[in-house]
């Protein structure tokens, strides 16, 4: 006996393409997903964690007047930084660790850049201050003492150590949160050098 043979499958007929809409739709949450993880991957480009946006930037330094540390060292004053030269301005205490690490960094700003480099010192003793400074130098021109601490909340930090820079006029041109690294010594000597940010 022989198997009779199978029947013919009937044939489909050939799909019919997707019209452009349709396709448009399919792709419109694949786009939207990967514009969300362009946003996303953009927001973790490594910034500079130092340069901190600040209410002061663009505006004269707060008025203050502070006494000085020692005899060699005169206090510091809004008027000392309108003497027409870009000084830097270092919130510093000498109980600090990251403040006494930044030292050398502020030592070269003032001795290879020949920038003015003044301190506003946050409840700190002219004591311990002086056995910093016996081990680790002083790179400070002038040094006002914060003993009340009201003078840095007028400069809105956040802790120390905080730099600013300011213009000749006497205006704050620049924030920098945190120890200087010897990586930004250059950085923070060409801001003083161009008085741009």
């Amino acid at each position: 006996m022989t198997a009779s043979p199978t029947p013919p499958s009937p044939s489909r007929p050939p799909a019919a393409p997707m019209p452009l809409s349709r396709k448009l739709l399919v792709a419109l949450p694949v786009l939207v997903f990967a514009g969300l993880v362009a946003v996303f991957v953009s927001q973790l480009k490594p910034k500079d964690p130092n340069a901190v946006p600040s209410a002061l930037l663009g505006k004269p330094a707060p008025e203050f007047s502070l006494p000085g540390y020692d005899a060699e060292h005169p206090g510091l004053a809004t008027a000392d930084l309108r003497q027409g030269t870009v000084t830097v301005v270092n919130i510093f205490a000498s109980w600090c660790a990251p403040c006494v690490a930044e030292l050398p960094q502020l030592q070269r700003l003032a001795e290879d850049h020949g920038v003015v480099v003044h301190a506003i010192a946050w409840k700190d003793k002219p004591d311990d201050m002086a056995a910093v400074f016996a081990r680790a130098g002083n790179p400070f021109r002038r040094i006002g003492m914060d003993n009340e601490g009201r003078t840095v909340i007028d400069w809105g930090i956040a802790g120390v150590p905080e730099t600013f820079i300011v213009d000749g006029r006497g205006t704050i041109i620049h924030r920098h949160i945190g120890d200087i690294r010897p990586e930004q010594v250059a950085r923070i000597a060409e801001i003083v050098r161009t008085g741009k940010p």
